[in-house]
C-alpha cells in the first residue's frame, strides 16, 4: 500500500473516504473475516475467546450482539450515501429523471437479489423474492423518494411514524392461536403475514427474516441514515461539532432503543423498533469514530483495506456467491498440506479465502474499475 493510494482517494471532491471505509469494515466480516476470528477463537479456551465467538454469532432470536449490526449498518451507511447522490442528481438532472435514476437503479438492485439467492434454478416457487439485496433496494427507493419530496421534518415524522406504526401493530393487532403482543418466533403478527401473504421460498420454513412487514422498520433504519447524512453533509456545521452531534445522537438511539426494549424485545428477525435504535445508534458511533479518524486526525493508510471493499461492496458480495472461494483455498493448501498444519489447517483456509477477497478488491481499486448499480 503507498501514499498515492491515499492520497487518489483522498483527493476526490467531496468523497467520504470515512464513508467508504465503514462500509467496507461492514463487509469486512462478510467476506472472509468471521470465518478467520472464529478459526482463532477456536483454538483457545480462554472466557475472552467465548466473548468474542458469541458477539460475531447472530443471536438466535432476542438480544443483539456484534453481528447484528452487520446488516443494518449497511442500510444505515446506504441511507447516508443517498443524501450525496440524490442531492447531486436534483441538483443535476431535476426531480423528474432523478426518481427514474432511483428507480432503475432500485430495480437492478432487486433482480440482482433474486439472482443471489438462486433465480428460478429450482422453480417459480423456489423463488426467495425477499433477501438481503432486495431489503436494500426497497429501503432506497423508499427512503430516496422521502428525500425528495418531504423537508426534514417530514422525514422525522415519517420516521417516528413507521416505528410508532410497527410496534402497535406488533403489540395490539392479534394472531390467530397466538393472541395480540407475542414476539415468540412463529407466533407473531409479521411471521404470520409472511405465512399469509409472502409468496416463493421462505428462509425459515414458513416466514423470512427479511419479510413484508419487518421491512417497514428497516426503512425507518435507512431513514436515521438520511439524517446522518444530512449532518455530514452540511457546510456550515463544523467537521468536529459533527463528531459530537453523531456520538451523542448514537449514545441516545442506544439508551432508547434498550429502554423500549423492555416491552418491544430487541430482535433482529423481527427488525423491531427497539432493534433499528439500537443498531442505528451503534451505527452512528462507529460513523463518528472514522470521521474523526480518517477525514480530521487524517489517518488514511490503516482504512485503506476496508476503502478497496468499500468502494466494490456488491461486486464483492455477489463473487462470494458465484466462486467458489473455498474450493480454491483447498486446492492451494488442503489435503495432505491442511493435516500437517494439524489445527492450524482449517485456519489458513479461511485465511486464504479473506486474502483473496481483499486481493480482488485491491486489483479493482488499482485498476479504477468501480461496479455499481
Amino acid at each position: 500500500m503507498t501514499n498515492d493510494e491515499v492520497q487518489d482517494v483522498s483527493t476526490k471532491p467531496n468523497r467520504l473516504v470515512s464513508l467508504d471505509a465503514l462500509r467496507g469494515f461492514d463487509m469486512f466480516w462478510i467476506v472472509g473475516a468471521e470465518e478467520v476470528v472464529h478459526a482463532l477463537t477456536g483454538l483457545n479456551d480462554a472466557p475472552w475467546a467465548k466473548i468474542i465467538t458469541e458477539q460475531l454469532s447472530h443471536k438466535a432470536w432476542q438480544g443483539f450482539a456484534f453481528y447484528d449490526l452487520i446488516f443494518p449498518l449497511f442500510v444505515f451507511i446506504v441511507g447516508i450515501s443517498l443524501v450525496f447522490s440524490v442531492s447531486h442528481s436534483l441538483e443535476a438532472y431535476g426531480t423528474a429523471k432523478t426518481i427514474r435514476r432511483v428507480f432503475i437503479r432500485s430495480a437492478i438492485l432487486y433482480v440482482l437479489g433474486l439472482f443471489y439467492y438462486g433465480g428460478i434454478a429450482n422453480g417459480y416457487d423456489q423463488v426467495r423474492f425477499v433477501g438481503v439485496l432486495q431489503r436494500i433496494a426497497i429501503c432506497y427507493f423508499l427512503a430516496s423518494l422521502a428525500f425528495c419530496f418531504l423537508a426534514t421534518r417530514g422525514r422525522i415524522a415519517l420516521c417516528v411514524g413507521i416505528l410508532a406504526s410497527y410496534w402497535a401493530l406488533m403489540t395490539f393487532v392479534p394472531v390467530p392461536e397466538a393472541g395480540a403482543g407475542n414476539f415468540e418466533e412463529g407466533k407473531n403478527l409479521a411471521n404470520y403475514v409472511d405465512k399469509q401473504f409472502l409468496p416463493g421460498k421462505k428462509w425459515d420454513g414458513d416466514h423470512d427474516p427479511e419479510g413484508l412487514l419487518s421491512t417497514l422498520p428497516a426503512v425507518a433504519t435507512c431513514l436515521l441514515g438520511v439524517f446522518a447524512g444530512g449532518l455530514l453533509r452540511s457546510t456550515s456545521i463544523k467537521d468536529a461539532l459533527k463528531v459530537i452531534y453523531l456520538l451523542t445522537g448514537g449514545l441516545a438511539l442506544t439508551a432508547l432503543g434498550y429502554l423500549w426494549g423492555m416491552e418491544f424485545p430487541i430482535i433482529k428477525k423481527l427488525w423491531t423498533s427497539s432493534y433499528v435504535l439500537v443498531a442505528a445508534g451503534y451505527s452512528c458511533i462507529l460513523m463518528a469514530l472514522f470521521y474523526l479518524i480518517v477525514e480530521i486526525i487524517g489517518f488514511k493508510i490503516w482504512a485503506m483495506p476496508f476503502v478497496w471493499i468499500g468502494m466494490n461492496p456488491i461486486t464483492i458480495y455477489l463473487a462470494h456467491n458465484l466462486i467458489h472461494f473455498d474450493d480454491i483455498a483447498n486446492r492451494i493448501a488442503g489435503g495432505p498440506l491442511k493435516e500437517t498444519l494439524g489445527v492450524y489447517g482449517e485456519m489458513v483456509i479461511l485465511a486464504l479465502v479473506l486474502g483473496m477477497s481483499l486481493w480482488i478488491v485491491n486489483f479493482l481499486y488499482r485498476k479504477k474499475i468501480f461496479l455499481r448499480v
